[in-house]
């Protein structure tokens, strides 16, 4: 679907489909459940032994996102991470503070939230929902931690 989509928006746009382009396509795709910078996905093509310069992946990345086949995201550190721009499903994050992890939180469990706004005459077209806090794995060391200083 997205191959096709970008062969499709490529052509309309008068750009031409590179393999390079199809590869960087391809790690989002491979790597679905992850938020890849452009430097993640540079270093997954290089381990794979693929031939593409960083400025490329730089430049196909923003074509990409301008196309609206990936969503580019910012958890305000620094690095701007991209996921595949899903059109049926919306999710959220929560990203720990300790080890960095982003943990997605499908749209359902923000319904409440959505239907209070809806109520009180908002109207609103997309959302960005963040939670930073400590993930249960990094909070079980902390918790370790503590209890061996006592």
């Amino acid at each position: 679907m997205y191959i096709e989509t970008l062969k499709k928006e490529l052509k309309n746009k008068k750009y031409r489909m590179t393999p390079q382009r199809e590869l960087v396509l391809k790690v989002f795709m491979d790597n679905e459940s992850k938020h890849l910078g452009a430097e993640d996905v540079y270093r997954i093509l290089f381990s794979n032994k693929h031939t593409v310069s960083k400025a490329t992946v730089y430049r196909t990345i923003e074509l990409l996102v301008s196309f609206g086949l990936l969503k580019k995201i910012d958890f305000g550190d620094g690095i701007y991470r991209y996921e595949l721009a899903k059109k049926e499903k919306m999710h959220h994050h929560f990203i720990c503070n300790v080890c960095g992890k982003i943990y997605e939180i499908e749209e359902k469990h923000l319904n409440l939230i959505k239907k209070e706004l809806a109520e009180k005459g908002f109207q609103f077209e997309d959302f960005d929902f963040k939670i930073y806090g400590i993930c249960p794995k990094c909070s079980k060391k902390t918790k370790k931690k503590s209890s061996r200083k006592k």
